[in-house]
């Protein structure tokens, strides 16, 4: 990404601490405007908890976080409020209201702004629930009645119903199946690109990372230590990067980006 791209979320020198324990130090970072940016790193590191701070469900110790060009940590509800507009998010386990049909969970964010008549709600609503690919014979169904897959792309209806500019996937593909998490990737990056989103992706699953990722943020030591591709990030030295892309799936997707040309000889010589 250039320099002179523009930030839609700038985090500057944040700390981030609960009673004596520091979560983050001095942690700074970009995310720059129709990118999907990939945060990693360890059991413990705070990526989940970087990602609600961005949110603004929860406020930093120190340091400034600025989205769309607004501290939304500063003591104006119009801030969170008008980021909640702007923003959706896929909670890991998606987070479905289990008392409400599909349908209903993709309406409420809708009706929850209070400014649509009824009829343009479900309208609006299953528009969303036909761009996730679910057919409409589920619309009625209870959240119980679906499938882990299912559940994720209802969550991810509901996630867009405000056709937001910003996207955050907390954990996207946990809890699929290969083949459902490879189609679920291949709807996010069509939704990407059809909607113009900017993204924000917390992950631990390498496919996912490498099949989704403009850049990757890594964070360690309570700073984020690299930030690039996943070929720039994974030539960083440091005993987290060295452990995470070190094993055989890492290494066979970093040997790909090194070498695509050998991906498409093998392709072709096993037809």
């Amino acid at each position: 990404m250039s320099a002179d791209q523009h930030a839609i979320i700038d985090i500057v020198q944040l700390r981030t601490q609960f009673g004596r324990t520091i979560i983050h130090d001095q942690l700074s970072m970009q995310v720059f405007r129709g990118e999907i940016f990939s945060i990693v790193g360890g059991s413990g590191s705070g990526k989940t908890v970087l990602m609600r701070q961005m949110l603004g469900l929860e406020k930093p110790r120190r340091g400034t976080v600025k989205v769309f060009g607004e501290h939304i940590h500063e003591p104006k509800e119009h801030h969170i409020e008008r980021l909640r507009q702007r923003s959706g998010m896929l909670f890991q386990h998606g987070a479905l209201y289990s008392a409400l049909t599909v349908i209903e969970n993709i309406m409420q964010p809708l009706r929850e702004i209070g400014h649509f008549p009824e009829d343009v709600i479900e309208d609006v609503a299953y528009l969303k629930l036909h761009m996730a690919g679910i057919g409409f014979q589920h619309a009625k169904k209870m959240p119980s009645d679906l499938s882990g897959g299912m559940i994720k792309r209802t969550a991810l209806a509901r996630a867009i119903a405000l056709d937001p500019e910003l996207l955050f996937l907390d954990e996207p593909t946990a809890g699929l199946d290969p083949d459902s998490s490879e189609s679920f990737v291949s709807l996010i990056q069509s939704l990407q690109q059809q909607m113009n989103l900017t993204v924000v992706m917390v992950t631990h699953d390498l496919d996912t990372l490498f099949a989704l990722s403009d850049r990757i943020g890594v964070i360690a030591d309570k700073k984020m230590i690299a930030v690039g591709s996943a070929l720039e990030v994974s030539q960083v030295q440091h005993p987290f990067i060295e452990t995470y892309f070190g094993g055989g799936r890492g290494q066979r997707a970093i040997e790909v980006l090194r070498h695509p040309a050998n991906l498409e000889t093998e392709a072709h010589h096993g037809k």
